[in-house]
């Protein structure tokens, strides 16, 4: 079913999820700097009223007091520029792009678009190229030009980064914090798995006979285009797995397009040229699922943010506004087209407790308290929602050695938070924040969609051999 045929039945973010305003509405796009002609800014970009609530809700701000806020960074700045007498200002940089200013601006003032553009420009007039902190995040945000190779030698690669003075030396020389650990690459990416298995044809079949289970037409095709994203396809495969594994138990075809970086952590950094190369391919790949009949499912939070939002605010790439009607959260789509908790009542696991974190950009999609409902509905499951402060890694954001300690208080609340929970497992749909989890809580964490997949279809050996991190 497609975005415009679900009807009254919208999960919370009102798909698709854009910027509270109809599409329908006609409106003069207002420009953001005169000489950025392709990036206009959506409506309310003029109608900041200084009331300050982006910047109380700034997990950046309230931590660094150096740190002006999204205000300075959007409005107050735009202004300026548009006066030609204001260059952007430089602590654009320290923005962690975690876009809860959006969310929280009463009047809908783009401001997360404003800070990706002025961010762009920034890089693109005032860094120096062959300076270590534009090599570092060049580095940082093309993390899907770096992972095939390590992904090629695996084992070799975690054993490297993993050294002391591996690390040592990236911070001394790139600035990537010591502090860290670096994450593990799997020893057979999702798309290796996904081929040995045979791919679409094998999804397929396997569609029609879940249909054929459930009584329905095994000719009626349903498909999904899945848009794994690089740290489900490098890393943590296990996500991926899963996602195909419950897709198919609904009956669905899955479709795994060629697809490129989403291109959040070039925004993040400032590469809108790569984020525009990577776009250009994504939109491409997916709007040719799109007239297969698929629609466009993200197990990454950030992922379907990215496509969603900052596509079509960014870009007009023929086919984007189409993309982003029809881009999902994996258990949204499952929420609106199917009875999830339905089909999960009377599933039952070993006991088990999650201290669950809602991502930043699940919370701006609407989508923070889906998880907390849908895992009520297994029993022995029991996730406890740790609050609503960000994690404060921020994707590439706190892995750079000038941010690590700000990302760390940012994330005290939470880590408080998950202690307290009677539960020593995490949870949560972004990777990033799964690392920052981890690392500040040494707890083990999960992805939502492996815990549904256990009480669905439990452990199918046959066709999903248990990820093992190569050690």
């Amino acid at each position: 079913m497609r975005a415009a045929d679900a009807g009254e039945f919208m999960s919370d973010a009102e798909h698709p999820t854009d910027d509270g305003v109809s599409s329908d509405d006609e409106f003069e796009p207002i420009q953001v700097f005169p000489e950025a002609e392709e990036m206009d800014l959506r409506p309310g970009a003029d109608n900041c009223y200084k009331c300050s609530t982006c910047d109380t809700n700034c997990p950046v701000a309230e931590v660094d007091d150096e740190f002006p806020g999204p205000k300075f960074q959007g409005p107050e700045q735009w202004r300026l520029k548009r006066q030609d007498d204001h260059d952007i200002d430089d602590s654009v940089m320290k923005c962690s792009n975690c876009m809860r200013c959006d969310s929280a601006c009463p009047s809908e003032v783009p401001l997360s678009q404003m800070h990706n553009t002025a961010r762009g420009e920034y890089v693109d007039e005032h860094m120096n190229t062959l300076s270590r902190e534009y090599i570092r995040n060049r580095i940082l945000a093309n993390y899907r030009r770096l992972a095939p190779l390590a992904a090629a030698f695996p084992r070799t690669a975690n054993f490297v980064m993993g050294l002391s003075v591996t690390q040592w030396l990236g911070e001394k020389t790139l600035g990537i914090t010591g502090e860290r650990e670096f994450p593990e690459f799997a020893t057979e990416t999702f798309r290796e798995w996904w081929t040995k298995r045979g791919g679409n044809a094998t999804s397929k079949q396997r569609a029609q006979e879940a249909r054929a289970e459930r009584g329905g037409a095994t000719d009626e095709a349903k498909r999904i285009a899945y848009f794994h994203g690089c740290y489900s396809n490098y890393n943590t495969p296990e996500v991926a797995k899963a996602l195909v594994r419950v897709y198919e138990h609904f009956g669905y075809e899955v479709m795994v397009p060629e697809q490129s970086c989403s291109g959040t952590p070039m925004f993040a950094n400032g590469m809108l040229e790569d984020a525009r190369r990577a776009a250009e391919t994504n939109v491409r790949e997916l709007a040719a699922a799109l007239e297969e009949g698929a629609d466009i499912i993200a197990s990454c939070s950030s992922c379907s943010m990215s496509i969603r939002q900052e596509y079509p605010e960014l870009f007009d790439f023929e086919g984007t506004d189409d993309v982003a009607a029809n881009t999902w959260d994996a258990v949204e789509y499952l929420r609106v087209h199917e009875d999830l908790e339905g089909e999960l009542e009377g599933t039952s696991l070993e006991d088990e407790s999650f201290a669950y974190h809602a991502p930043c950009h699940s919370r701006n999609q609407g989508l923070d308290g889906q998880t907390i409902e849908v895992l009520g509905a297994i029993d022995g499951i029991d996730a406890h929602d740790v609050g609503d402060s960000c994690s404060g890694i921020s994707g590439t954001y706190g892995w750079k050695e000038e941010n690590y300690e700000t990302s760390m208080k940012i994330g005290e609340e939470m880590f408080e938070h998950m202690d307290d929970a009677p539960a020593e497992t995490g949870l949560t749909e972004c990777p990033t924040c799964s690392m920052q989890m981890e690392h500040g809580t040494g707890y083990e964490i999960k992805h939502t969609l492996e815990i549904i997949a256990a009480a669905l279809v439990g452990t199918d050996l046959e066709t999903d051999h248990d990820h093992q991190q190569a050690r």
